[in-house]
């Protein structure tokens, strides 16, 4: 069975985190392998507390889970906490295994989980990552449009930047895919009235499934924008 790592936080009330890479992961008939990054305490509606692993458990978790045959065929990062662990993962993960990057910096039900700066190489070294328009507005640090922001992030040496749309307005969610070699790619899909906890997991997770399936990027975040959509609608 074709597998990926999945680096990130347990979320106590199930809404995200490890617990929903796991879910889509396995709806997609892909076999996820989890490293924990911190146990968060959790609601829907707040966070209450924040225990973070300790770095040289985390990047140990990770180099026990990519012994394990068949090897993991892409990595999602998704809370990561501190540049400590950043950094870990960034040693422990192998040179050529796609990451997508989830760079998570709050919680949806409040706290602050990392800091912008704290991502280190890894931001440079992912295959692609996955801002909303709040995080691709601090980790730009510049510029007024998502255009703009993206580009200022591609010109730090990032090779791929999926701007998501789901926080923006108008009938259609729009994902914008900008990678370095200067192409802009769309995916579009109607606006639901509907919101779940966990859409940014969910969708970074389906990419680096599709990935690890040998898909193209493109391709990859097109088949997760319908992977995601699907799931809206249950």
């Amino acid at each position: 069975m074709t597998a990926i790592l999945a680096i990130g936080g347990t979320d106590s009330s199930g809404g995200a985190g490890l617990t929903r890479d796991a879910a889509m992961a396995a709806e997609l008939a892909i076999h996820l392998r989890p490293v924990v990054t911190a146990v968060t305490v959790q609601t829907d509606e707040t966070v209450l507390r924040i225990h973070p692993c300790p770095a040289q458990t985390v990047a140990a978790q990770a180099h026990a889970a990519l012994s394990i045959f068949p090897a993991p065929g892409a990595a999602k990062i998704g809370m990561l906490g501190s540049a400590a662990t950043a950094k870990a993962v960034n040693t422990a993960l192998p040179a050529g295994l796609p990451i997508v990057l989830d760079p998570v910096l709050k919680a949806t039900s409040g706290g602050t989980l990392m800091e912008a700066g704290g991502f280190g190489p890894l931001l440079r070294r992912a295959a692609l990552v996955t801002p909303n328009l709040a995080e691709l507005a601090v980790l730009a640090g510049t510029g007024e449009t998502a255009e703009t922001q993206a580009a200022a992030l591609l010109a730090q040496g990032l090779q791929a930047v999926l701007v998501k749309g789901g926080h923006g307005t108008g009938d259609d969610s729009i994902d914008l895919l900008f990678e370095a070699k200067g192409t802009v790619t769309p995916f579009a899909a109607s606006r639901l009235a509907v919101s779940k906890r966990g859409t940014g997991c969910s969708l970074a997770t389906a990419i680096a499934c599709h990935l690890a399936k040998g898909a193209p990027l493109p391709d990859a975040c097109r088949s997760a924008k319908r992977d995601v959509h699907r799931w809206l609608r249950c």
